[in-house]
């Protein structure tokens, strides 16, 4: 009995740890050549989610998950693919299609409310895992999402690798720079427009835009000085305009945060360069292991092969259609060109390629050789 309820301990613990552990921000960035960056960063205190990238090709048939199995929706993919998995499933977290437009996905604990599954709409249904490939499958652009989402029901199933059911929103870009926020509150599908770019967690989208009013102070100029009573006040040094700007990890805070570096971003000339904004931006946010680095990280199980919370960073260009990305063991830049893909021909199976052939940094040694 004394085993039953050690054991039982451990499996709550396990489960509160992983409920606790998403603290992913995401951003958009458009240069003054039409480029459109979408980038972030996925946090998971808890443990490793041996996330691959995937690449799924024409024709590759899904079936919807729902609460009583594989028997959802079944759809077959219009266009090519790139994405990052995770836990070994091909459930994509973030990604791409072959025509530009990226969906990630990002945890949404108490507030994320699913419609109830009716068994006999089974065949228009599809989890929230699903989302992703459904959207990157079949869409290709922001209207073709708005409309063709209303005509699914999307299900709260328990996913079986973590044992509770996935709460997620997820931000949508397209190649003209348009974005959105789908949510699902109160049981009913919410869809926002997204003009700034920039999504965390919880709560609710239209909250964190609320709150924004609560930062309009904010400026990248600096604070000007100040006479009082014949005494000079001025700023102790540069930054000043930021000043009141919140520090803790916490969603909303990293949503002021992500809307702050964004929207203060310096002017950025073209994709290259929005690509080196986007990693620039997204290093405030990378988050230690704990005990409180991020959500679940005081719970950690296997944190011996953990360095960071901060898992991984994506930036997806959406003109040059390439990926770019670099994880908690190695912050070298990969990148995988999505035109140099022919997505009729790579074969009927999704293609993995593991995101860190060694769990090391990759070091250029420059010591010159001088005898």
């Amino acid at each position: 009995m004394k085993k039953r309820i050690i054991s039982l301990t451990l499996s709550l613990i396990f489960m509160i740890s992983i409920v606790q552990s998403y603290a992913c921000t995401g951003i958009r960035l458009i240069a003054k050549d039409g480029s459109v960056i979408y980038a972030r960063t996925m946090e998971w205190g808890a443990l490793d989610l041996n996330s691959r990238v995937a690449i799924i090709p024409h024709n590759y048939s899904f079936t919807g998950l729902t609460p009583d199995g594989l028997n959802g929706k079944r759809f077959s993919t219009k266009y090519g693919i790139i994405g990052l998995d995770m836990l070994n499933k091909d459930f994509i977290a973030d990604g791409m299609n072959e025509r530009g437009l990226t969906v990630g996905v990002f945890y949404h604990p108490g507030y994320a409310k699913y419609p109830d599954y009716d068994r006999k709409n089974a065949a228009n249904t599809i989890s929230a895992q699903d989302v992703p490939n459904y959207i990157l499958s079949q869409f290709a652009t922001i209207e073709e999402v708005k409309k063709g989402m209303q005509e699914i029901v999307v299900v709260g199933v328990v996913e079986k690798a973590i044992g509770i059911v996935a709460d997620a929103h997820w931000m949508v870009t397209d190649t003209n720079g348009n974005s959105i926020v789908i949510e699902n509150t109160d049981g009913a599908l919410k869809i926002h427009n997204a003009p700034l770019g920039v999504i965390t967690n919880a709560p609710n989208y239209d909250w964190h835009m609320t709150n924004l009013s609560n930062y309009v102070n904010l400026s990248m100029y600096s604070v000007q000085p100040k006479n009082l009573s014949g005494i000079n006040f001025s700023p102790t040094g540069a930054g000043s305009g930021m000043i009141g700007l919140p520090g803790d990890n916490t969603p909303p805070s990293r949503f002021v945060r992500a809307t702050a570096w964004t929207q203060t971003a310096r002017e950025i000339e073209n994709g290259q360069e929005a690509l080196y904004e986007s990693f620039r931006i997204l290093d405030n946010f990378n988050l230690p292991l704990g005990p409180d680095g991020a959500e679940g990280a005081d719970q950690g199980q296997n944190q011996d092969l953990m360095r960071s919370s901060t898992i991984w960073t994506t930036a997806w260009n959406l003109k040059d259609l390439t990926l770019s990305f670099h994880t908690q063991h190695n912050r070298r830049v990969r990148s995988i060109n999505m035109k140099a893909i022919d997505f009729s021909k790579i074969g009927k199976e999704i293609v993995h390629i593991t995101l860190d052939e060694k769990k090391e940094q990759d070091v250029l040694d420059i010591t010159p050789k001088l005898d």
